[in-house]
């Protein structure tokens, strides 16, 4: 069974992460993604380190899976050859600044008129309408306007970044998303749609509780730490060589809890209900670790595990790297060098689909203007049929 795009080609003029992370999805799903690249520098991230045998760990673990070819498009010979892959194309992605394409003459406008059946998605940090369309932004801009950091970090301690650039990973999430409802749409219409992706939008849009709270309470949420806003006992506890999770979101689990814990505490009225317990989350918490802390995070792990109370390790990416349940999942995997041999490790794909290959290697990312050849062989065979 062919994946599910393997008949898809995508045109990827994106630097840096939140396009580069929406095309290697695509391409995990059996997408061809000829990434479009400045001559002589290209993508950003090929100077970003740490660098193995001269080449960018950050750079080849989002661009595996994907062909390069240099591209100036101001000069005309190279806007011919942009030309000849914009009409073989599905879909063109590109995370300019508001504006620039449609000076090259190649924004959305100009490529529906001539190419109607083309996609084209859009992922920008303000999104291609508003007051604030064209300003700059980074992960971290975001991540600051958008909310997030305002309720990152302990209590009463300076807001703090997500140690993930959410504010690009999350816009790069729903322009996947956006390109494939444009693809389903397509197959009815027979026409391709302009995908416009925030990342301030897409911030706002993962706020769930903190919207609900503000919302229902007239008072937004501060830093809790580890700790969830709505939801108690669900942080992190010390034992007594350090940290665990306990996340137990219902009275059920609390109940459990209290009899893996030996502590009949579930009927008192201070924790007897999810509002009474984050009203008393501090004390409860206290009770808590006065047990917790006589033996060992694998300990209680092992035991509220058996029970069914959902809990974890804090584990740091080294760990998660050997993590048997991640492993078993194909979730670390190898992108290979030009040898077919390890060069590099990156996440694996997230998205099973029955019917569809999860290996557990990808081919090396491209060099840049690497595929040129190729790309133009793969151009002249299409347009002599």
């Amino acid at each position: 069974m062919p994946n599910p795009l393997a008949n898809v080609t995508v045109l990827d003029l994106t630097h840096v992460l939140a396009g580069p992370f929406a095309t290697m999805t695509l391409a995990d799903l059996g997408a061809r993604v000829i990434k479009v690249e400045r001559p002589r520098s290209g993508d950003d991230t090929r100077a970003f380190p740490p660098f193995k045998d001269g080449k960018s760990a950050y750079f080849s673990a989002l661009n595996h899976s994907k062909k390069s070819i240099a591209l100036d498009l101001k000069a005309e010979a190279d806007r011919v050859v942009f030309h000849r892959l914009l009409a073989r194309a599905d879909v063109v992605v590109e995370n300019f600044r508001p504006g620039v394409m449609e000076r090259l003459g190649y924004g959305w406008s100009d490529l529906h008129a001539a190419y109607p059946r083309l996609i084209y998605g859009a992922v920008s940090g303000f999104g291609h309408t508003g007051p604030d369309a064209k300003r700059p932004a980074y992960d971290m801009v975001a991540q600051a306007r958008g909310g997030v950091m305002s309720i990152t970090g302990e209590k009463g301690r300076d807001p703090v970044r997500v140690g993930a650039s959410i504010g690009d990973i999350i816009a790069g999430m729903y322009l996947t998303q956006g390109v494939l409802a444009a693809l389903y749409d397509r197959e009815q219409t027979g026409k391709g749609r302009k995908i416009d992706i925030a990342m301030l939008d897409s911030q706002l849009a993962i706020l769930e509780h903190a919207i609900a709270i503000t919302t229902a309470t007239g008072t937004p949420p501060g830093r809790t730490g580890a700790r969830h806003p709505s939801i108690t006992p669900f942080e992190t506890f010390h034992a007594s060589d350090g940290l665990f999770v306990i996340a137990a979101g219902n009275d059920q689990l609390f109940e459990k809890l209290c009899i893996c814990l030996a502590l009949p505490i579930n009927e008192d009225p201070r924790f007897a209900t999810n509002p009474a317990r984050c009203k008393n989350a501090r004390l409860l918490k206290r009770l808590i670790e006065a047990v917790t802390l006589d033996n060992t995070t694998a300990f209680w792990i092992a035991k509220l595990g058996a029970a069914g109370i959902p809990t974890a390790p804090i584990q740091d990416v080294a760990q998660v790297l050997k993590d048997p349940q991640i492993l078993a999942r194909k979730m670390v995997v190898d992108v290979l060098d030009r040898n077919g041999r390890h060069a590099f490790t990156a996440a694996g794909n997230p998205i099973k689909l029955s019917g569809m290959e999860d290996r557990t290697t990808r081919p090396p990312a491209p060099d840049l203007d690497g595929n040129r050849g190729e790309i133009l062989h793969w151009l002249d065979e299409a347009e002599a049929r």
